[in-house]
């Protein structure tokens, strides 16, 4: 089992890098928030999970546990695999899906691609009380991702620091890449 990475990004696209670790280059499909929020010789950690086909190993990475936990309960309702599970988390975002599940808002799920109205709401229903963690993220949570997320870019937590502190000031509504985006802004200028 391959539970998580860390090397620099070789190639990236809107769903997939790849991550040279050791001399080798491991193809891990990712939600687009986060490859969004890297470039090409970046060092990076991933939380993966590592899904067995007949056919193929395939790793599907992440910058939390959080994001993997709920990559893992999505693929737990019927009719819903590991693609279609990133296209939500590459569409909505953790505490939107907790709330569109808790307000049996099927709706939500219908605009990602691939789902579709049966689909939709067999996921609110299946996971109706499995995500109240994720419903109502803390600051602090918050803080800790976007921390976490530039110690795996490379920079050091003295650094990091004052600058998720800064950012996190004005972070009403942002994702996790957008803040990604901004602390890298000014982590450039230091």
């Amino acid at each position: 089992m391959i539970a998580s990475l860390t090397g620099t990004v070789q190639t990236k696209s809107s769903n997939s890098l790849v991550i040279d670790v050791a001399g080798v280059g491991y193809l891990v499909w990712a939600p687009t928030q986060l490859t969004a929020g890297v470039s090409q010789g970046d060092i990076l950690t991933v939380h993966t999970a590592l899904i067995v086909r007949e056919d193929a190993f395939v790793l599907f990475g992440f910058i939390d546990r959080e994001q993997l936990s709920l990559f893992d309960l999505l693929r737990s309702v019927s009719g819903v695999g590991p693609k279609i599970a990133l296209a939500i988390l590459s569409t909505l975002t953790s505490s939107d899906i907790a709330n569109a599940v808790a307000n049996e808002d099927s709706n939500a799920f219908e605009k990602v691609s691939g789902v579709g109205l049966k689909t939709a709401k067999l996921i609110s229903v299946t996971l109706a009380g499995k995500l109240k963690a994720f419903a109502n993220q803390s600051d602090s949570d918050s803080n800790r991702a976007l921390l976490e997320a530039l110690q795996g870019l490379g920079w050091p937590e003295r650094v990091a620091e004052p600058v998720v502190r800064e950012v996190m000031r004005n972070a009403s509504g942002k994702s996790l890449a957008e803040l990604i985006r901004e602390s890298l802004g000014m982590l450039g200028n230091k």
